[in-house]
This record gives C-alpha cells, structure tokens and sequence, in this order.
C-alpha cells in the first residue's frame, strides 16, 4: 500500500492569499468589497481558521484585499507564475531559489518579505521541486525514476507516494544499489593495486577479478578501443597458455604410456614380458591387467598387446633374446 504525504494547515496569510486567487474582479468593487470580506471571512472560518473571531484575522484579510486591488492582481499569482517557470536546474539549492524569488516578487508584494513568510516560500520551492523531480522519475523507464528519487534523497514515504509502488520495490531497489555501492568499493581497491601501470595492464586486472565491462569503462576511465585491444591482448596469452598446457599434457601423457615398441631396448623388453606373464597367471580381466601393468610402469604399446594379442609376446621375446 503507498504511503501518505503528511498534509498540514497552512498559514493563515497564505490562506487568504490562495482564497484571492477564486476572487472575481468584480469582487474587488467598492460597492461589493464588504459582501466579499464579510464571505471570505465566512470561508476561512469553516476552514478553521476563525478569522472574523479576531480582530487580527480581519486586519490581515482586509490588508490582503488592499494589496491586490493595489497591485491588480492577487499577489500569490505572481509567486506561482515564477515557481512554474522554475526547471529542475534552477532549483539545485532551495534556500537560495526562495531568496531570488522573494527580492522580485517582493517588489510590488512587499509583505512576502517579512521572516515569518520565508519559510513558507522555501516550503513551497522544496514543494516544486519534488514535484519536478517526481515527473523526471516517472519519465525514466525500469527502476531508474526510483533510484533517481533514492539519489535526490527524497524520503522513502514520498518515493512509495508519489510513485505509488510497495515498501517490498523500495527495499529492494535499496538493496540494489547498496550491492552496487558495495561492488564500486570493491572495484576501487583492485584499481589502487595496479595504480601507474598501463590502461592494459589495468583493465586486464579488472577483467581476471570478474569486473563487469561497463564498470572497468567508468571506473579505470578507458574506453572501448582499450578494452578491446586488452581482450585480444588476453586472448592471445590464453591461447598460448592452453597450447602449452597441451603440450605438458602430451609430455605426461607420453611419459605416463612409456616408450613405443621399437625405442624399447631388449633388456628391458624381457623384464616387462616377464612381469606381464606372471599379472596374466593373476587375472585375464582387461581392467586388472592393465591397472596392475601400469603400477609395474609397463609401456603402454606392451599393455595393448598383453590384451589384445598375448601370443604376440612370444614373438616379441624371440626377437628381444636375439
């Protein structure tokens, strides 16, 4: 369920300006300026405002009445009209917008210049800007108008309200960034181990500790040509690094199988025929054999035959006894 803005009363000057801005000129007449004192003050009263109960309430409708037929026209037009033409650029500090709009509306309205008012004004700027921001938020697509809001630090009852989602998206957004804000930290302390070395050597330390690609771009301030040219760069080096793991894989492979037929000297091709004789009286199961040639470092090209072809050994022997 969206959260509520809190609404509260406003201040009785600010009251009976928002009640000038109804008024038909007409209204203003003197012939009927009593009648409209006498409603306006009617009006506020059920608003809660018991203007006609005290003699300070009329002398401040009465002196409100004055300035806009003074002015000719009700003065809090001229304060809305300068907040509407406000952009959320100009409104980047609060207090200062409220001075800037004060000293020029306050040229024909000069009470909006007294310190009780100020406040308000300041009130109403925040007011415009949030309302700025919200329609910036709500123009941007996915979660970007809640982390927007997030970011301008609005609170979180005014992002649940104003954009009507549930306290559950808003904490997850929340999480979010925190992981994100988490991850920046992260990033931030690989980039310090590799401070002074080159764009490539950089981002392919940011590559190997599985840094996403826009976030090398933004944090090690490279560009696309730098990324690619380390990725090839990489890339290379890993191939080179697989062909020599295959190369030491061959060499231990080779190593593991032992020497061809033909390399075999007859010495040693007698002792293996041997031991292979007395594995074959213990089993003529293939996976046997060949576990127990291998704990005995029999070649492989002499396994193969043992199961295979173990008659083929007699031929082998003759040949190894000259």
């Amino acid at each position: 369920m969206a959260a509520k803005e809190e609404v509260k009363q406003n201040p009785l000057w600010l009251a009976i300006e928002e009640k000038l801005l109804e008024l038909d000129p007409q209204a203003l007449a003197e012939h009927s300026l009593e009648a409209t004192v006498k409603r306006l003050a009617a009006e506020l009263d059920a608003a809660g405002y018991k203007v006609s109960k005290y003699a300070g309430g009329m002398i401040e409708l009465r002196s409100a009445l004055e300035d806009m037929r003074r002015i000719g026209r009700p003065p809090l037009k001229d304060l809305n009209d300068a907040l509407r033409s406000c952009t959320l650029d100009d409104m980047d500090d609060p207090y200062r917008v409220a001075e800037r709009l004060i000293t020029n509306v306050g040229k024909d309205w000069s009470k909006l210049k007294r310190s009780e008012r100020r406040s308000e004004v300041i009130r109403m700027v925040e007011e415009t800007r949030l309302d700025l921001l919200v329609a910036k938020a709500k123009a941007l697509p996915g979660d970007g108008g809640i982390r927007l809001l997030i970011e301008e630090k609005v609170a979180p009852g005014l992002v649940i309200g104003r954009l009507e989602i549930t306290q559950d998206k808003l904490d997850q957004v929340n999480a979010e960034i925190a992981r994100e804000r988490a991850e920046r930290t992260r990033v931030a302390s690989l980039l310090a181990v590799v401070e002074g070395k080159s764009d490539e050597e950089r981002i392919k330390h940011l590559i190997d500790n599985n840094v996403a690609e826009p976030l090398i771009m933004e944090m090690a301030q490279v560009d696309g040509a730098a990324m690619d040219r380390a990725k090839q760069a990489m890339e290379a080096e890993l191939k080179e690094k697989q062909r020599l793991e295959e190369e030491a894989a061959a060499r231990r492979k080779a190593e593991a199988e032992g020497p061809a037929l033909e390399n075999i000297p007859a010495d040693r091709m007698l002792e293996y025929i041997a031991s292979i004789r007395e594995i074959l009286e213990f089993s003529d199961q293939e996976k046997d054999i060949r576990v127990m040639c291998e704990q005995s470092s029999i070649p492989k090209a002499l396994v193969d035959i043992a199961v295979s072809d173990p008659t083929k050994l007699d031929e082998l022997e003759q040949k190894a006894q000259g």
